[in-house]
């Protein structure tokens, strides 16, 4: 038997000049918004130049790698970028785990009402912003008479004098975690328990007929079903954990700032509260922040293939 030869039919493309004519009015309506991110995305990005510049007011001159160098050898900048991953890390593990342990609590609630109740108390901290927060928090935290925190704990004997929450370097790191968790817990867990509400109920009543208990069905059923969201969350976030600014900055102080001061309130100091700011250096700082954050970007792809077989960018 002779096997008929199938060959698949050529598609010839019309020339670009007449594709170009023929959809004019596609690329016009376009066009406005091509414009918009060249100027507001791209054309900042030629102050890139500038890293390798000694830019000190109307003293302009190229240095090449020297603001490279100095960056380096900055002991001041190190400690920046050391508190920067570990205050970002630490911040993102421990919402993580507090945002799954509060959804997990509210999918186990029975009561509709009490549910939406709780939801809504929790989510309300995400729309105020950290500058409002931290008005709030340095109130309850003050040292004098209005300070709720210190007055409640000397009426119950518990101190006898002030403690100075947000001035303490041994404090510091754990308010601000404490504050992050009290803004941020409510829109991680919408997302944690969005995921649990798509699990079918009948795992559950599977793990009932088996006579599971509560923690069991949480432990071999809903812990299982949250992994992949989990593992999603800690790898999209981790790679902005370099981009940390607003919440440090509206709490933060010049006693703590061995502790505290991370990269981006690091280059606003050098950059705005310096009598002669070197402005070269200051993007240089920027741009290996931005090399570091694209190398994490990678990495966290990297990770996503392995993990969940397909990746984030």
């Amino acid at each position: 038997m002779s096997k008929k030869e199938t060959t698949a039919p050529v598609v010839h493309k019309k020339p670009l000049g007449l594709r170009l004519h023929e959809y004019r009015g596609f690329y016009l309506m376009f066009l406005p918004v091509f414009i918009f991110v060249l100027i507001i995305y791209y054309w900042p990005m030629l102050g890139v130049r500038y890293s390798f510049y000694s830019y000190k007011l109307r003293d302009i001159h190229f240095i090449g790698l020297g603001n490279f160098v100095k960056l380096f050898g900055e002991k001041e900048f190190w400690s920046s970028f050391k508190n920067t991953l570990v205050i970002s890390i630490v911040k993102l593990l421990l919402n993580t785990f507090v945002a799954v342990l509060i959804a997990i609590f509210l999918n186990e609630m029975r009561s509709l009402l009490a549910k939406k109740f709780v939801q809504t108390v929790i989510y309300l901290p995400h729309f105020m912003s950290y500058a409002v927060v931290a008005a709030i928090f340095t109130l309850f935290l003050s040292t004098s008479s209005t300070g709720f925190v210190n007055e409640t704990l000397k009426s119950m004997g518990i101190i006898k004098e002030s403690i100075d929450f947000l001035h303490s370097k041994t404090l510091w790191r754990p308010i601000f975690y404490l504050i992050n968790l009290w803004k941020e817990t409510g829109w991680g867990t919408v997302i944690f328990f969005a995921t649990l509400s798509g699990i079918n109920t009948e795992l559950y009543e599977a793990g009932d007929i088996d006579g599971a208990t509560r923690l069991q069905k949480i432990r071999y059923i809903t812990l299982p079903a949250l992994s992949n969201t989990i593992i999603v969350v800690l790898i999209l976030n981790l790679a902005k954990v370099l981009n940390i600014f607003e919440p440090v900055f509206v709490l933060y102080n010049s006693r703590v700032l061995e502790v505290s001061d991370v990269i981006s309130t690091y280059i606003y100091r050098k950059t705005f509260l310096t009598a002669i700011p070197d402005y070269g250096y200051t993007t240089a700082v920027g741009l290996f922040k931005s090399l570091v954050g694209c190398i994490l970007m990678i990495g966290s792809d990297i990770a996503s293939k392995k993990i969940r077989g397909r990746g984030i960018i």
